[in-house]
């Protein structure tokens, strides 16, 4: 089936992976000849076994399609990639490669030594944006090795929301009003804002497992069969008693169904909110479904009656064209699930917008290897030609070794004169260094408190507690028991909520200075604003329901679970004084400072209060 001229695309999901062949037509487009899927089991229970799924499904779509041992262009999943948008201060090209490295190095949360990174610069209204995406090295050589395992030789390794996004702007050339593409996998969702030449994109973990999983406790049932009730007789229930015009057995596993799939509209409204504010977009005005979850029935019709905006399903097939032996009717039913694999063909061609290309370790080895070739077979050239030339050079050699002595001195004479330039270049290097790390200091900065607010909300998300008070505190000691001084000092004032416009919500206190000697006409010390923040005093109230009476702890732990922006460790100091070499982690008792053990009967809900420590200094000013 494949050829010389043909481009292998593979999209490895979570429950899915597919493959197409491409072939560029005579008009300079790209013709579909030939496409086929295999669905894996997504149970939660089966993960270790998931790199011998992928590689065995792997292997039976190359024989069937016939790839042999073709280059393949495939994608990975969103979620498994980190993603971050950074904008970049107005500078040269000459200098923006150095930039985006030192962004990188400062938001990619691993050394880069250890991941595979690639980068592409958007441009929109003017400002460069670069997005930056990265998976650790051990990771992408893990599920490459399930790649070429079967034969194939990796081309280049994208990543599912872009591949999505290329294929779009092809399917849909003239739509330039905001459009959110949502893509429900099997472990997470994409979410996809387009918006003209503007692109943003976040993962969401919740995908089709969730409502599976939701299925199998709801019912006591294990995976494998909840996934079948899922698929086979499952549909997302409406209101407005749609349920009434079912069956109970039917209607019951809508509504379950229903709860699972409903926290995801909350998690596009808080991604929307972060993209207007944080990024300049506009919220969407039509909505695109895509990918194996939204094929569950009402899907289209629960997200219009959520979300408020009109629903259609992805249609990326509009933008190739489709050869004589694919099966249409199969191809029209599962259009909304080939938009990266059309996205691959499209890159294939040269016509994607958005290029990135995780480069795993043989392959990059491979790669260096072809470009050092010419380099060593010039050099065998060159070697045999010295051996032939040697004896007459030998002879030769008395007589020229001054006319050679001679010409260095000159080529070192003509070198000098380039020193001078090349350290004014390291120089500038140096001050365009220290630009972009103010530059992204004060970015890091300014979304430090965003970003640590969404992320307790996200932990704290439940129907029983609600939080009141977000107080941020000023030398907090986590192990400093009753001690005043290691207490905490509140940054914000009191009255800073009915405090006149104009007028500093900052708390003072005095600079630790020793007293001036007698006689010294040093000034005393004086009240200055508190500088920074490293912890944060949390106030709320929780009710208890039949789920859980102990839901504040619950939330508490999956906080820790992944903290990004609060840290759960500390440096206790023993008697002496001295600090601990090694960080401790901390209890419940260093963090929760008051919990009701229950809500009295005549109240509808007890207090709280927590004090977390940040993961690091965060200026006030």
């Amino acid at each position: 089936m494949a050829d010389t001229q043909s481009s292998i695309a593979l999209n490895i999901g979570s429950q899915r992976v597919s493959m197409a062949v491409f072939e560029p037509s005579k008009s300079g487009g790209v013709v579909l000849k030939a496409y086929d899927s295999e669905t894996l089991l997504a149970d939660p229970a089966t993960e270790a076994s998931r790199p011998a799924q992928i590689g065995y499904a792997i292997g039976q779509l190359t024989q069937r399609l016939k790839a042999g041992r073709s280059k393949v262009r495939y994608a990975i999943s969103g979620q498994s990639v980190f993603t971050r948008f950074v904008k970049l201060p107005p500078l040269d090209d000459d200098n923006i490669e150095q930039l985006v490295t030192f962004e990188a190095q400062q938001h990619v949360p691993f050394p880069l030594e250890e991941v595979v990174w690639d980068y592409e610069i958007l441009e929109s209204a003017g400002e460069k944006e670069v997005l930056i995406v990265a998976i650790k090295g051990e990771a992408l050589d893990e599920l490459n090795e399930s790649v070429t395992s079967t034969g194939l030789t990796t081309s280049e390794v994208d990543v599912a929301p872009m591949a999505l996004y290329n294929a779009f702007r092809a399917a849909y050339p003239g739509v330039n009003e905001p459009v959110l593409l949502i893509d429900i996998g099997a472990k997470a969702t994409d979410l996809l804002y387009i918006e003209g030449k503007r692109f943003f994109t976040r993962s969401v973990n919740r995908g089709g497992v969730s409502i599976t999983s939701a299925i199998a406790k709801e019912y006591g049932i294990p995976f494998a069969e909840a996934e079948a009730h899922k698929t086979q007789t499952g549909l997302v229930a409406l209101g407005g008693g749609h349920t009434e015009q079912l069956d109970e057995t039917t209607a019951a596993l809508a509504t379950t169904i229903r709860n699972a799939l409903g926290q995801l509209p909350a998690e596009i409204s808080r991604t929307t909110n972060y993209y207007r504010s944080q990024h300049g977009g506009n919220a969407p005005k039509r909505i695109v479904l895509a990918g194996g979850g939204a094929n569950l029935p009402y899907t289209k019709e629960f997200f219009e009656e959520k979300l408020h905006l009109p629903v259609e399903y992805f249609n990326p097939v509009s933008a190739i064209s489709v050869g004589k032996g694919v099966d249409t009717d199969k191809l029209g039913r599962e259009a909304h699930l080939m938009g990266e694999l059309i996205g691959l063909g499209l890159r294939g061609a040269g016509k994607s917008s958005i290029n990135i290309d995780l480069v795993p370790t043989k392959v990059q080895a491979a790669r260096t290897a072809d470009k050092q070739k010419p380099f060593f077979i010039g050099a065998a050239a060159l070697f045999l030609a010295g051996i032939a030339a040697w004896g007459v050079m030998n002879t030769l050699a008395a007589g020229k070794a001054a006319d050679e002595l001679k010409g260095l001195a000159e080529q070192q004479a003509e070198l000098e004169g380039f020193d001078r330039p090349i350290k004014a270049e390291f120089k500038k290097q140096a001050q365009l260094a220290a630009l972009a790390a103010e530059y992204t200091k004060a970015e890091d900065d300014r979304t430090f408190w965003l970003d640590a607010l969404q992320e307790l909300r996200a932990g704290f998300a439940s129907d029983a507690v609600w939080i009141y008070d977000f107080e941020p505190l000023h030398n907090y000691d986590p192990f400093g028991g009753a001690e005043k001084s290691k207490a905490g000092r509140a940054v914000v004032r009191s009255e800073f909520a009915s405090a006149q416009y104009g007028t500093s919500g900052l708390e003072a206190i005095k600079v630790d200075v020793p007293p001036p000697a007698r006689g010294s006409r040093a000034k005393p010390p004086v009240a200055e604003p508190v500088p920074t923040a490293n912890a944060i005093r949390i106030k709320g109230f929780w009710r208890a329901n039949d789920r859980n009476s102990n839901i504040v702890l619950d939330l508490l732990k999956r906080l820790r679970a992944k903290p990004e922006h609060f840290s759960f460790t500390g440096y206790p100091v023993d008697e002496q004084g001295k600090k601990a070499k090694e960080p401790v982690e901390l209890q419940e008792k260093e963090i929760v400072k008051a919990l009701q053990a229950d809500p009295a009967e005549e109240d509808f809900a007890a207090p709280f209060e927590l004090v977390i420590p940040l993961s690091r200094e965060v200026p006030i000013k």
